[in-house]
């Protein structure tokens, strides 16, 4: 590290320049990220996709490219009134490449709905919502919708940016306040700023490039935008705050620099590469959606990684012992003092005092924390999760009043014969009219469509398609569960010929497919990123327990999460005071990407506390003077941090979509308990029950992971080693 840091400050101007272009780059690549973005829920390789493929290549009907128009008449409807509309159905289509419009549809008195369908993508098709709308008849008594997927997403982009908006308003005005609490009036309170403007815009133009060749989900932006800011503060605040240490030991700011980078920024690499770890899983998960959102995460911690051992000593050597000192504006007895008895001393030598006692109440409130998790419940998506004012909403109101909500998201079953015109054989019919008449008889079931005609059976005869509208959404447990009678029961009792086969997709079938294949992989994600981040902290810290106690705290803090999202979202406490939706499930890709998240956020304040701590037993410091002498150090700095960190995801809570909503609670609540439950409380009473057993690490297991020592820890070996018995 001292190599390096001399090298990056020989080169710190050309470094700089490097950092403006990035900044640059970036801010002109999110002004055209959003036109690339959508919430696709394609799971590759299962019998949805199978379906959806073969729509698209033989009907000409993409699903989540699909549109439907929705009218509402002033009187009842008549024949004159259903072909006129149908006639204003087919032109409006126009409007939309490659679309065709299939048959109006009544659903009541005053409603009839149509689809238009394409082979676009969803993230193509969003853009033709308004030229649809438009060329829809607006007058003469008829108010028209248009709802569907990509109409949805259309109205909900402008509501993210917003939200965007309102997040940064909340967080950055608290990052100020507490960088001003720390630095005092300084000019190192811009430092911060300047880093994570550099990191998000950085991350964001990794996005751009990946949003050009594969899916990438809409959430990926306020992602980025708001943990990016979070992690770079923080990273960003504990390197200045032990600059500022070091330069009052002496020497100059170069020496100082070096110094800081060998311990902050070490410690900063560390915790980078703990959160990628997690997050870097999440690419190999099958799952365009959860991948996307994987490469967004895992590039937030690269660039800061980047940002720290390059950007951040070039600006500490820009700014130098003036740029970073305290500008006195209160007399010297009001100004705190640092020393080795405060708050955060004496709470160690408290709790080192009694540790059982403060380790019991910990842990129990932890547990306490983590029993609702119990009653978690999942689901792919819910329009009930999003605002309710768009044009596209209220026509999906209109129609799940009328006929029920799964007609925006049907379920797609299609007939493949296994040859041309082999649809038409008469014990296929005979099939198809069974299974048709099962599912119509499901009670979810609100209508069936099918016919032995185009557009049911496409143009060579093979393939015929059954759409099923169901009562409940697409992502409920009722619309679930009918998927599963569906391919359990009901298609193995229509008695198929041998040579057919039966695919169900479209919406339930989708989001189902999503959910058994994203927590089939999961437990596996669970193992790795144990295992690699165990591996990790054991060469940062030196130790054998230390990672392992780090590991197990962490698992409950994720659990203590699980377990307030049911808390918050299922049971509705804190509704009325929060603004939160009330849903009995929570999407479910939060439970993943917040284990995979929550799981390196964690580890950082472990790191800083940690690495701090092995510095002062290192230097000869015993083991209870070296945790309170840590905990001194940097308690106030985790703290700091992790107000940063909760404001930041507080930006996801103030927004309008449950999604974020849900993911916003999660963070802010496992970085609320993790630094002040598990490291101020759990961390210090279990290593005054360890001892010295804290920092044991065998020789022989040390060569394995290439576990480097230290010239004082080579001395202490053998006193570390357990006595025999």
């Amino acid at each position: 590290m001292e190599r390096w840091t001399r090298l990056v400050l020989r080169f710190r101007w050309p470094i700089l320049v490097g950092w403006l272009v990035v900044l640059l780059a970036g801010g002109f690549a999110f002004t055209r990220l959003s036109s690339l973005l959508s919430n696709e829920f394609s799971v590759p390789g299962t019998d949805s996709e199978r379906a959806r493929t073969i729509l698209e290549r033989h009907f000409g009907d993409r699903s989540d490219g699909a549109f439907t128009v929705v009218f509402r008449v002033r009187d009842t409807l008549g024949r004159g009134t259903y072909v006129r509309l149908q006639r204003d159905l087919d032109r409006a289509a126009r409007a939309v490449p490659d679309a065709r419009p299939r048959r109006l549809a009544p659903a009541g008195r005053h409603i009839l709905y149509g689809d238009v369908v394409s082979t676009l993508r969803l993230a193509k098709a969003k853009g033709y919502t308004d030229d649809l709308y438009r060329a829809l008849p607006h007058t003469g008594g008829v108010e028209s919708y248009v709802t569907g997927q990509a109409a949805i997403q259309h109205d909900l982009d402008p509501i993210f940016a917003k939200d965007l908006r309102k997040g940064e308003f909340i967080a950055l005005p608290i990052a100020v306040l507490v960088l001003f609490a720390v630095f005092g009036l300084s000019v190192a309170v811009t430092m911060p700023f300047i880093f994570a403007a550099c990191t998000v815009m950085a991350t964001l133009g990794g996005v751009y490039i990946y949003a050009h060749f594969l899916t990438t989900a809409t959430y990926v932006t306020n992602l980025v935008f708001l943990i990016g800011l979070g992690i770079a503060i923080d990273y960003s605040l504990l390197v200045i705050y032990r600059f500022r240490e070091e330069l009052t030991r002496g020497g100059d700011v170069e020496a100082a620099i070096v110094r800081t980078m060998q311990t902050a920024g070490r410690a900063v690499v560390f915790s980078g590469a703990t959160v990628a770890i997690g997050l870097a899983l999440l690419l190999f998960m099958p799952l365009p959606f959860m991948r996307s959102i994987g490469v967004g995460g895992f590039l937030i911690p690269l660039a800061s990684i980047a940002a720290a051992v390059t950007l951040q000593p070039a600006l500490l050597s820009l700014l130098g012992r003036r740029g970073v000192a305290r500008i006195a504006v209160l007399p010297q007895r009001f100004r705190r003092r640092e020393a080795d008895t405060g708050f955060w001393h004496r709470l160690a030598g408290a709790i080192m005092r009694r540790p059982l006692a403060f380790l019991g109440v910990g842990a129990a409130l932890l547990v306490a924390a983590a029993i609702p998790s119990f009653g978690l419940r999942l689901t792919p998506g819910s329009a009930s999760g999003i605002p309710q004012f768009p044009q596209s909403v209220r026509g999906f109101d209109l129609l799940k009043h009328s006929i029920g909500p799964g007609a925006i998201s049907p379920t797609q079953v299609v007939v493949d014969a296994g040859r041309q015109g082999g649809v038409h054989a008469p014990d296929l019919q005979a099939a198809i009219g069974r299974l048709a008449a099962q599912i119509g008889a499901d009670h979810e079931i609100a209508s069936v469509r099918v016919a032995e005609r185009p557009p049911f059976v496409d143009p060579s005869g093979r393939y015929e398609e059954l759409i099923v509208a169901g009562r409940d959404e697409y992502g409920s447990e009722a619309a679930q569960s009918f998927v599963h009678r569906l391919r359990g029961r009901l298609v193995p009792a229509a008695r198929f010929p041998t040579d057919a086969r039966v695919l169900a997709g479209g919406g339930p079938p989708q989001g189902v497919d999503f959910l058994d294949r994203a927590y089939r992989y999961f437990p596996w994600l669970v193992a790795a990123v144990l295992v690699l981040t165990y591996v990790l902290l054991m060469r940062a810290f030196r130790s054998v327990l230390l990672p392992l106690k780090a590991v197990i705290l962490n698992l409950l803090s994720v659990a203590a999460s699980y377990g307030m999202l049911v808390v918050v979202f299922k049971w509705g406490i804190g509704r009325s005071v929060l603004g939160l939706y009330e849903i009995g499930q929570v999407e479910g890709w939060i439970p993943i990407f917040l284990f995979a998240m929550l799981f390196g956020l964690s580890m950082d304040y472990e790191v800083f506390l940690v690495t701090r701590m092995r510095e002062e037993w290192d230097h000869g410091r015993d083991n209870r003077d070296a945790v309170g002498y840590g905990l001194e150090r940097t308690g106030r700095i985790v703290t700091a941090a992790a107000i940063v960190m909760v404001a930041a995801f507080s930006g996801f809570v103030a927004g309008r979509i449950v999604g974020l909503q849900e993911f916003g609670i999660g963070l802010a609540v496992a970085i609320f308990v993790d630094a002040t439950l598990v490291r101020a409380v759990l961390v210090p009473s279990l290593m005054a029950l360890f001892g010295r057993y804290n920092w044991w690490l065998p020789g022989s297991l040390a060569r394995v992971v290439r576990v480097p020592e230290s010239p004082l820890e080579q001395r202490r070996r053998p006193a570390l080693r357990p006595a025999a018995r």
